[in-house]
């Protein structure tokens, strides 16, 4: 298969002077979330100018408030959605091949109460008719599972389902509420960092084509039927001619469309909200599983180890304001609720969530009255706006984005008149080109990094679990010396695990516009717990030393932030240095800061 080309991509600067110059291209994607980013690489492996811009950084709306799943769906065959569940374990399938530096196997357990619940509701809702699950037994569980075998076997890579019984139970979870009779066991798959994984399809597409260009953190400020005018983070316009419009905005297509030149009622979103929580007693019993459950309410949740803690979700509740999306104290309270249910022994409390996070599902309109039995399944809008057809992505799900891009991408081959030079299914993503996949490949490159780390093996690890091959690149940049001659493996005096050098090569090599880029997408530091104040500091002094910030712009980073942090993620901070207010960030008795900082940064950690 034809391997993207490793092409110098434009800078930001080269893009805004090539637009100014020539405004026209092939296609404009709006919005760069994950339906987005993977259509925008499919175009550019195929050779079509193309274009995607974002107001956001790019996959920094919902796609970076996934359950951070890579699953098949398997309550979807409830509703009776078999070709979605196909395509789901199909693309799951693959994705654990192209990216296996960020998705890995996830075992699941599913915790049972009887022989015969479930069933009499279950055939109620694959009738499309209202019913609450609050319970699905061992019988319909079973079935359930053995017809998601069959539907996940097309590139298999994982085992089969089995089932626990009796006291094997509670052997393996002791905690667990005392009325759960088995456990069935299949696998799906985790993302650990979703939002890394969108930048490098961003990444990839650049440097597959000298005409993919992608600017993040730009705002659509109009369209007069002939261009679409855009402002530059500074303030200054730039205008693009396309011959096709994609609207990938997600939860915001109907207001990009509304920008446009026309009124659209394509969106009924759902907001998810997720927590990151600090709970060891459940995250030593999970041994590495998820627990994927009912709760009195029919709802579905979820449980398992994320980085050095445990990721909990989701609620599922309607949203008309995406931009005001956030995991409310109602949210936080339902999910540890929930938790407390599955767990009851385990005491859990507010104080214990380290960070929490939100989304909205860009999910079609729809009358349903629960928000659940809204299908996650994708389709592809055209509107005719001025002279533009205007394709809307609606719906769809993070693992079968590229399914999703394919399907895209060939409309628009076809519109052009082109024809498909590349095939996706087994392309590696980013970090995963070349990744090592026995012992003796991982050995080989391990003694390579090694040797750039100053020998320090583990680090060499801790790079390959961040940054899959990619890894190898930064090693070999934190190896040499800063403009000032200072040494970048230096460690960072709040984040022992980074060094001064990694901090380095983000700035300068992955597109970072705003300190919040770093701390929340590019590295998983505030995700895994780590912020605070120390370690907002730091490390935007290291990024307006790569960026040349100006003291003035420095201190206007680290206040965004620092609001960012508290009002969208509840983190506690400390007062800023400057701030002798005390106001509403002040630190609580269990700070994120407490968190552990050293080591691998995925949930899959690696040993030597």
């Amino acid at each position: 298969m034809t391997e993207p080309a490793n092409a110098a991509p434009l800078t930001r600067r080269q893009t805004l002077d090539r637009l100014r110059a020539d405004p026209a291209v092939s296609v404009l994607i709006i919005g760069a979330g994950i339906n987005g980013a993977g259509l925008f690489r499919d175009l550019a492996l195929q050779g079509v100018d193309t274009l995607i811009v974002d107001k956001q950084d790019f996959c920094a709306g919902a796609s970076a408030a996934p359950s951070r799943l890579i699953h098949g769906g398997l309550k979807y065959l409830e509703t009776g959605e078999f070709r979605l569940v196909a395509q789901s374990t199909r693309e799951r399938n693959l994705l654990l091949r192209n990216a296996p530096h960020v998705v890995h196997p996830l075992r699941t357990a599913m915790p049972t109460h009887s022989w015969w619940g479930g069933i009499w509701p279950s055939i109620q809702r694959f009738l499309r008719r209202p019913a609450k699950i609050d319970d699905r037994g061992i019988l319909i569980s079973e079935a359930g599972l053995t017809l998601y075998d069959f539907l996940g076997r097309h590139f298999r890579s994982m085992p089969r389902h089995s089932v626990t019984l009796g006291k094997r139970v509670r052997e393996s979870l002791p905690d667990v509420r005392h009325d759960v009779k088995a456990l069935h066991t299949y696998y799906d798959a985790a993302i650990s960092q979703a939002e890394r994984l969108g930048f490098e399809l961003i990444d990839d597409g650049c440097r597959a084509h000298r005409g993919a260009m992608a600017l993040n953190h730009v705002t659509l400020t109009g369209s007069d039927g002939e261009a679409i005018t855009f402002a530059d983070g500074d303030g200054s316009a730039f205008q693009v001619r396309p011959r096709i419009i994609v609207n990938a905005g997600g939860a915001w297509i109907d207001e990009i469309n509304r920008q446009l030149g026309r009124e659209t009622r394509h969106i009924g979103g759902t907001k998810g909200g997720h927590l990151v929580v600090d709970v060891p007693r459940i995250r030593d019993q999970l041994d590495g599983r998820m627990i994927y459950f009912g709760t009195p309410d029919g709802r579905i949740c979820l449980i398992y180890p994320f980085m050095s803690h445990v990721l909990v979700g989701a609620t599922d509740i309607r949203c008309t304001d995406p931009d005001q999306a956030v995991c409310d104290d109602d949210e936080r309270d339902y999910l540890l609720e929930a938790v407390h249910y599955l767990f009851p022994e385990v005491t859990i409390g507010p104080d214990q969530v380290r960070y929490r996070y939100s989304g909205v599902r860009p999910l079609p309109r729809s009358d349903a009255a629960d928000p659940g039995q809204i299908s996650r399944d994708h389709a592809i809008v055209e509107d005719r706006i001025h002279a533009w057809p205007v394709l809307s992505l609606v719906g769809g799900k993070w693992t079968t984005f590229r399914g999703f891009a394919e399907e895209a991408a060939d409309d628009l081959l076809a519109r052009l008149g082109r024809r498909r030079e590349i095939d996706t299914r087994q392309l590696a993503i980013g970090g995963g080109r070349d990744f090592p996949r026995d012992a003796t490949s991982r050995e080989a490159w391990l003694a390579r990094a090694t040797a750039l780390c100053e020998g320090d093996r583990y680090r060499a690890i801790t790079l390959l679990d961040r940054y899959g091959t990619r890894g190898e690149s930064v090693a070999r940049h934190c190896a040499g010396m800063n403009a000032g001659g200072a040494c970048r493996q230096r460690p960072l005096d709040s984040l022992p695990g980074y060094r001064v050098g990694e901090i380095d090569f983000v700035c300068r090599f992955e597109r970072v516009e705003h300190l919040a880029d770093v701390l929340f997408r590019r590295l998983p530091i505030a995700l895994a717990g780590l912020l605070d104040s120390a370690v907002i500091e730091e490390v935007a002094t290291l990024c307006g030393g790569a960026l040349a910030w100006s003291e003035d712009r420095r201190r206007e980073e680290i206040d965004r932030v620092r609001e960012i942090a508290v009002r969208m993620h509840g983190v506690s901070l400390a007062p800023a240095a400057d701030d002798t207010t005390g106001s509403a960030t002040e630190p609580s008795p269990s700070s994120p800061g407490s968190a552990p900082r050293e080591g691998p940064s995925s949930s899959q950690e690696s040993a030597s």
